[in-house]
């Protein structure tokens, strides 16, 4: 079994409302398809972690998640369709084991025939010399997944009705005049339909797989040909992109992480959870609208050669209404082991009794050069090796501690994990794997003696995953040191990818167990020291997927501890506290993570009257300028005139600038930490 884990491997095949057939013929499963089926199935049944019944429950589970796949904002389908295709309810569990999936495609095609006829419907509206009238006092709702299927026609055209003048409403506010407005709504539609008519059976296997396999966890999938060849060249690191790791999100494309290293996160343009609604190329040409788009379409549309620039047109994770959107450039380029190698520094705290020296290690992510490893050589590359290489050159330097950056590490290499935590403590276990069959194996630190043995601090965020929560994990249980930040992403679990005779199969098939005995799926890592966050939990992180295998505990194993943060809790945040309640930085986190939950709660619609829309976005960006100009005003800088300008917008020698406030302040608690536990120790030995 492969333990190559990470958060950044991993894709979400969340199907598109942009998917119909062909305009020749019905679509039918292959014989090849069929046979696929049966295989994904029996892989289901007896290699999968948990104990998955391919019963009439779980049949009816599927079911309603291929609805969902499908149509799951309640826009195309009709109450009466679901009635006619009822009897997949009970009888999915027996297509997927016999392979008769013409049923399956049958519900396909009924949604095919409704979507195409929707796409023809709007483009007949725009043919129309619509007049818009942005007048009324209507609203649109954003989200319907939880309302009834439609019982006809006339209420599907209402909603579409209103559909149709929001996303006019969007391009008014977007500063487009009628004749503009009419012109892209028609090159959107246009661009859908011709998608939905290029279709083929293989997308329509990959829909029903995509819920087959949802039903049992977000992790576990089926794998194209195609797909697999792009699962391939990301687990190599040589794709020729922007670095960033992208998911379905009804109908938009959104961020999840960006690659440590790559180009999206060197230019500083692109935040989690930020959604791309178009996809340009250089500095010519329309840029083509994804929403809707299928996931793969829009990653061929950013994908391309080194050195050439896409353009992309992102709504920012803050931003609650979709005309608030910002066109970035980036260089596409490659990530390479160099880009993601483990860098040190020294950061300078001043105290009334002079200047300390706290060292900080970023780690973007667990990476070993396994062809020169596996090839005998003695210098091959590692985040071990080059940790400890950082360790020796800042002791040298004269520092008091050392904190660990494992912010936004998605993983890699378990190998890694277990022996960097050998630089820390003197052998032991460090994570338990339990399989399906219920059988633990425990992996380890098997060198003896430690790189470093000062005080230690480990900062991380919600996009530490995999590899990082095993590390901080091992680092709070043996009491080496301080963990911080915020909660981990809580992706504990392990995948390998099996060949199918059509396509792959990614399969969860182990768990991670802390050497406490605690789970850190799902619930990840809880640091010892909270940080507000920005990346709202309800959107990023293993909580925020569908179907996600649960939390829960094994046996602890035996170890030693070697300190006891836990004493100095209590006093590290008072001090904590008072130093924060000081800086604008971590007040304006706190304040903006409160700010952006309490709009998305109260944006549960949109308004289609233009005057009264406007109010509402100058109100909400209001509030989010004010705050960014509060946090500017107390940091000595000059206040902003639009919300949007905030986005890399903050000069480079601004005294302790937003993106290094954690690190600072995670020195200080650690240099607070170190004192405490000196002064502990030296009592003890009174």
């Amino acid at each position: 079994m492969s333990l190559f884990v990470s958060l950044g491997r991993y894709l979400v095949l969340v199907a598109l409302l942009v998917v119909a057939t062909p305009t020749l013929g019905q679509f039918q499963p292959t014989d090849t398809q069929r046979q696929a089926a049966v295989e994904i199935a029996e892989s289901l049944r007896y290699g999968h972690y948990t104990d998955v019944d391919i019963d009439d429950d779980w049949s009816a589970r599927v079911f309603t998640r291929y609805l969902d796949v499908l149509d799951g904002q309640r826009a195309y389908l009709m109450r009466r369709d679901i009635d006619a295709f009822q009897d997949l309810e009970t009888t999915l569990d027996d297509a997927i084991l016999d392979g008769q999936l013409d049923r399956v495609y049958g519900l396909y095609q009924r949604y095919h025939e409704r979507t195409e006829s929707r796409l023809e419907w709007l483009l007949a509206k725009l043919d129309q010399d619509m007049d818009f009238d942005f007048t009324g006092e209507e609203r649109l709702e954003l989200d319907r997944e939880d309302v009834p299927w439609a019982t006809n026609e006339s209420e599907l055209d209402e909603l579409w009705r209103k559909r149709l003048d929001n996303a006019a409403l969007s391009q008014v506010l977007g500063g487009q005049d009628e004749e503009q407005v009419i012109t892209n709504l028609r090159q959107r539609y246009e661009g859908q339909l011709s998608r939905v008519r290029q279709t083929e059976e293989e997308d329509v296997f990959g829909l029903f797989m995509a819920a087959v396999t949802g039903t049992i966890d977000p992790h576990s999938e089926y794998l194209s040909p195609r797909q697999g060849e792009s699962f391939d060249i990301q687990m190599r690191l040589s794709l020729e992109g922007i670095g960033a790791l992208l998911q379905s999100d009804g109908e938009y494309v959104k961020i999840t992480s960006l690659v440590p290293g790559g180009p999206a996160e060197r230019a500083g343009v692109l935040e989690p959870a930020d959604r791309i609604i178009a996809v340009g190329q250089e500095d010519e040409g329309e840029m083509v609208n994804v929403v809707g788009m299928r996931l793969d379409n829009v990653v061929d549309l950013i994908r391309g050669p080194k050195g050439s620039v896409v353009r992309l047109d992102v709504v920012p994770a803050q931003a609650v209404d979709m005309t608030r959107s910002q066109v970035v450039e980036i260089t596409r380029d490659t990530v390479n082991l160099e880009d993601q190698a483990a860098q040190g520094e020294v950061i300078e705290i001043e105290r009334d009794d002079g200047t300390h020296r706290i060292g900080v290690i970023e780690i973007p992510t667990f990476y070993v050069d396994f062809d020169a490893w596996q090839a005998g050589e003695e210098d091959f590359r590692s985040t071990t090796r080059d940790v400890a290489r950082e360790i020796e050159r800042l002791e040298e330097e004269g520092i008091e501690g050392i904190v660990l950056d494992l912010r936004n590490n998605g993983g890699g290499a378990l190998q890694e994990a277990n022996s960097l935590i050998g630089l820390f403590i003197d052998r032991g276990p460090t994570v338990q794997v339990r399989d399906a069959r219920g059988r633990i194996s425990l992996y380890g630190d098997t060198e003896t003696g430690t790189e470093y043995d000062g005080p230690l601090g480990v900062l991380v965020n919600r996009l530490s995953a995999s590899a990082s929560e095993i590390f901080a994990g091992a680092i709070q249980d043996y009491g080496r040191g301080l963990v911080l930040g915020s909660s981990t992403f809580g992706k504990g679990t392990v995948q390998t990818l099996n060949d199918l005779s059509h396509g792959q199969m990614k399969l969860t098939r182990a768990k991670f167990y802390r050497i406490s005995g605690d789970s850190t799926q799902h619930r990840g890592v809880e640091p010892d020291i909270i940080f507000p966050s920005l990346v709202d939990p309800d959107l990023i992180g293993e909580s925020s997927l569908d179907n996600a295998l649960e939390w829960d505990t094994v046996r602890a194993v035996q170890y030693r501890h070697y300190g006891e943060p836990w004493r100095y809790l209590e006093s590290l945040k008072d001090s904590h506290q008072k130093r924060i309640d000081t800086l604008p930085n971590f007040r304006y986190l706190e304040l903006q993570a409160e700010l952006n939950r309490r709009m998305r709660e109260r944006q549960t619609s949109v308004s289609l009257n233009l005057e009264q829309r406007q109010r509402e976005v100058e109100q909400q960006e209001a509030e989010q300028l004010a705050l960014e100009n509060q946090r500017r005003r107390a940091l000595g800088l000059d206040p902003l005139e639009e919300w949007l300008d905030a986005r890399g917008e903050e000069p480079e020698d601004a005294d302790d600038p937003l993106d290094r406030v954690q690190i600072n302040e995670s020195a200080h608690i650690l240099l607070d930490y170190s004192r405490l536990d000196t002064r502990y120790q030296l009592a003890e030995h009174r």
